[in-house]
């Protein structure tokens, strides 16, 4: 196992990632953050243990066959510390609205999924179907056709690759529809659709059009890979209704905003939208 060293700019707790949760997972507590997922281009399966032994280092020790800084690279989105946060630190003392999201929840980024790939798959078993529980079928499905690790003395299981999916003809807990979806998003994995780097670099209302191609996701899945897969700072999600909910709260309205009046308000954030988002919805009644 390697170790890498990853700097941070700007304010970043670790602690308030694991705590949050993040891509339908439960984080756990303590001071190690445990990750274990497909690397970006979807070949190889990696895991890591995260620490922050100073507020301006990550320690991330890496576990696979993948070279080390890829997989350090590949952490450092997942936890949005790949970006320059001190603008978004500024914000929040010019916005009291951002700045008391900020000061409920002190040094919290938005911890993202690991990929676009995991994001689909996810948006693919969780629809119309209680969230904790898909949470254990994915883990079944890694544990079974996937591949497991040691991660900080524990067991994390990271979902298959799209190769390894597209031999999974049957699933017990997967209903036949929702794996046939799955693997028109493996498919598209390997044929490089599902690029994160360049899904993001690309316009947001591009990608949003792209992603809903895919039977089963519409523009609320959509919009949960954009906001909370790629990487975004400045997509507004206006399609989240908890969101919306959050906004009116944190501004003393009593209903949730509509998405007019949202990206209104929200003209003020740029471009830290999306971080916004997050921060109030995570917030909400603090």
């Amino acid at each position: 196992m390697a170790v890498v060293e990853v700097p941070v700019r700007g304010r970043f707790d670790l602690a308030q990632s694991i705590t949050f949760g993040f891509g339908g997972r439960d984080a756990g507590d303590g001071s190690v953050m445990r990750l274990a997922f497909c690397l970006d281009g979807y070949t190889e399966q990696v895991a890591a243990a995260v620490t922050q032994p100073s507020p301006q280092v990550l320690g991330v020790e890496v576990q696979g066959e993948a070279d080390p800084q890829r997989v350090a690279d590949h952490v450092a989105r997942v936890l949005s510390v790949d970006v320059d946060a001190t603008g978004y630190d500024d914000l929040g003392e010019r916005d009291p609205v951002v700045g008391a999201a900020q000061r409920a929840r002190p040094g919290l980024r938005p911890p993202l999924f690991y990929s676009a790939y995991e994001a689909l798959l996810w948006s693919v078993l969780s629809a119309r179907r209680p969230q904790r529980q898909m949470a254990a079928v994915r883990d079944q499905l890694a544990r079974a056709h996937g591949r497991t690790f040691t991660v900080a003395d524990e067991a994390m299981a990271a979902v298959p690759l799209p190769a390894q999916l597209l031999a999974v003809h049957e699933f017990g807990a997967v209903p036949e529809i929702k794996l046939h979806r799955m693997h028109a998003i493996a498919r598209a994995a390997l044929d490089g659709l599902l690029d994160t780097a360049t899904l993001r670099d690309q316009d947001p209302d591009q990608t949003r059009e792209q992603l809903q191609t895919f039977e089963g996701i519409g523009p609320f899945y959509a919009e949960l890979v954009l906001v909370r897969a790629l990487g975004h700072t400045d997509v507004l999600p206006v399609n989240e209704p908890m969101v919306r909910g959050a906004a009116a709260l944190a501004l003393g309205e009593a209903q949730p905003l509509e998405p007019d009046r949202l990206a209104q308000v929200a003209e003020a954030w740029r471009p830290w939208r999306t971080w916004v988002g997050v921060a109030l919805r995570a917030t909400a009644g603090h």
